[in-house]
């Protein structure tokens, strides 16, 4: 099994938008060292407790100071966006890092209608064209425009030796399907919604079309996951994202991921639990050994190579503590599974 790191690049309470934006850094170097595959940054516009609203940005400053795990972005919202500009943006990105550069597609707002409209003029025009948009924007990526297109003569420069690897991210039968149809690669936001996944993917496997000789179906589920040495501190870690949201969608003036002693201290309502249990069901919590079981089941029930694991906690070291258990956890039973293989 591989693993893979998604950052929403989470602000925590008494801390800015610039110390969250250094631990990114500091994560995808944490990520590479320990033998993650790919590291990917998300953008947001105007959500409290997020500070990445550029992932380009990141990805340059990351790039320089990493040396091989692929980078790319989870997802650029599309239809805010022209796609010769971010083929562009791309390109350049996969000039400076050969080999390293991925771009995941995505469709969703990534903040309130308001950062929407300052955006884009119409966003909810941008949506219906968005299918259009991402086959514009996968002819720019791979420059091949049939002769007769009106932007068959340009190229969005840089046009580097390796193009970005575009992956289409999304949680519906759509986004599978449009994934399937353009002959890329897809990743599914278990986090997200986790209702009907194995049929999503099964639809993306089943009507894959492969647009030249090299493409194949290649598809990642995207988890949230929280360990640490015992189930018992992971819970209790857990427990300030829990409070995060819950405030958030209730609109509470907040200012970043609380502490854990503030969420142990908040007296949550009945509804609130529930609203907890629903999160804890598409969450894997808990101690290296109970992460690795439950990630395996995972990779078995979605018929998967790879994982990304999005992990957001107050304190930044216990958010990079979980993600060192987990690698040393998985790619040991990756290094024990080769050896057994052998034998």
């Amino acid at each position: 099994m591989k693993l893979s790191i998604l950052d929403q690049s989470p602000i925590s309470s008494g801390k800015t938008a610039k110390d969250a934006l250094e631990e990114s850094i500091k994560l995808a170097q944490i990520g590479e060292q320990y033998g993650y595959t790919r590291y990917w940054i998300a953008e947001h516009h105007d959500l409290p407790g997020l500070a990445c609203s550029a992932p380009e940005v990141m990805l340059g400053t990351i790039g320089a100071r990493t040396e091989s795990i692929r980078i790319g972005s989870g997802a650029v919202l599309l239809p805010h966006y022209k796609p010769y500009k971010v083929a562009e943006i791309h390109h350049m990105l996969a000039t400076l890092f050969p080999n390293r550069i991925d771009i995941g597609i995505g469709r969703s707002p990534g903040g309130p209608a308001e950062a929407s409209l300052a955006l884009s003029d119409n966003f909810l025009a941008q949506i219906k064209k968005y299918p259009e948009s991402v086959k514009e924007l996968l002819h720019f990526l791979h420059n091949d425009f049939p002769s007769d297109h009106m932007y068959s003569k340009i190229t969005a420069s840089p046009y580097p030796s390796s193009p970005p690897e575009p992956w289409i991210l999304g949680t519906s039968k759509k986004s599978a399907i449009l994934a399937a149809e353009n002959g890329t690669a897809y990743a599914y936001a278990h986090f997200m919604s986790d209702h009907g996944g194995t049929d999503i993917l099964k639809g993306y496997r089943e009507q894959f079309r492969a647009k030249a000789k090299w493409q194949k179906t290649n598809a990642i589920i995207a988890v949230s996951v929280i360990c640490a040495e015992t189930t018992e501190r992971a819970e209790q870690v857990a427990l300030s994202g829990f409070l995060w949201r819950i405030q958030s969608a209730k609109g509470e003036k907040i200012y970043g991921i609380p502490t854990i002693e503030e969420a142990e201290r908040y007296l949550f309502t009945n509804q609130e639990k529930e609203i907890i249990k629903e999160m804890k069901s598409k969450m894997i919590i808990g101690n290296p050994c109970e992460v690795k079981e439950h990630l395996l089941d995972l990779q078995a029930l979605y018929k998967v190579n790879e994982i990304m694991i999005l992990t957001i906690t107050h304190d930044y070291e216990d958010r990079n503590q979980s993600y060192r258990l987990i690698a040393k956890e998985v790619l040991n039973h990756n290094r024990n599974e080769e050896i057994r293989d052998e034998m």
